[in-house]
């Protein structure tokens, strides 16, 4: 889990409360108490469970917390995976907050889940991207590790990844890969190379060049992915990413590629139907 998560917290509820929350104050006593469960409303995987504790003990440490289910679990309309219990003022205030981050994370595993399913036989396995919400990129990466996900790389700092831009500026997919290799060794970075390739003569220059953990096959239809994979023969693992769709997903991963990134996992998710209700 993020560090900084307590640090985003604050900046969560000071977003949505402002200089107090005066529907609440305004009709709850302040020593009124009660309880709330989250009620899960549609199929899926159930995601953001422990920042939702997070969420409650910083806003109020003497909330208590029945839990049912974990993240990870497979959830059913009617199911409820925790119970809350406390003052009341506390669980108005935080619930629209745990609801955005809860709803939002599973609907990430939810759409992950079935990705990997999907790839079940293959040996493929499925990528998040870059293609985050600003802010929530641990949160939405978590959630689909949660899926059944495989995280790429967490930022720029963590991985090098020779994308088009990359090479062209650079002068060449040689070139780009030697000042990588030479800044790694350089600064003493112990990084993954990975380069994106757009076609067949930009494969047979990686292979030349060599030095890389990971070739990138970037627009390839079907057919010419399998010829590239062909091509490069496990020297390096392979990626296929750009215009997959859940449609051709299989078709992909049967190609014989390692991993499959999917920006969709994070960039364009449903979230998941989940409530949060007092209980009379």
């Amino acid at each position: 889990m993020t560090d900084n998560l307590d640090q985003l917290i604050k900046l969560w509820f000071a977003e949505d409360i402002g200089d107090g929350d005066h529907t609440t104050l305004s009709c709850i006593p302040a020593d009124a108490e009660g309880k709330s469960q989250l009620i899960i409303k549609e199929e899926g995987v159930l995601a953001g469970v422990e920042v939702a504790k997070r969420i409650f003990h910083a806003f109020d440490p003497a909330l208590r917390i029945t839990q049912y289910m974990n993240d990870g679990d497979r959830v059913t309309p009617g199911d409820i995976p925790f119970i809350v219990q406390g003052r009341i003022q506390s669980l108005l205030q935080t619930e629209r907050l745990m609801l955005n981050i809860m709803q939002r994370m599973s609907g990430i595993a939810t759409r992950t889940a079935q990705y990997v399913r999907l790839l079940e036989g293959t040996g493929a396995r499925v990528l998040d991207t870059r293609k985050t919400t600003p802010g929530l990129r641990l949160l939405e990466k978590e959630a689909v590790r949660i899926g059944g996900g495989v995280n790429h790389r967490i930022g720029l700092f963590d991985m090098i990844l020779l994308k088009d831009n990359h090479i062209d500026f650079a002068g060449g997919i040689p070139q780009a890969i030697t000042r990588a290799r030479d800044y790694c060794r350089a600064k003493g970075k112990d990084l993954k190379i990975e380069i994106e390739v757009r076609n067949f003569d930009e494969i047979r220059q990686v292979l030349e060049t060599g030095s890389v953990d990971r070739i990138m096959l970037d627009n390839f239809s079907v057919e010419d992915t399998r010829r590239a994979v062909e091509l490069i023969g496990r020297r390096y693992e392979t990626e296929s990413s750009g215009g997959i769709t859940f449609d051709t997903l299989r078709d992909y991963a049967l190609c014989g590629v390692d991993f499959i990134s999917v920006g969709a996992l994070t960039h364009s998710v449903k979230s998941l139907d989940i409530s949060f209700k007092a209980v009379k």
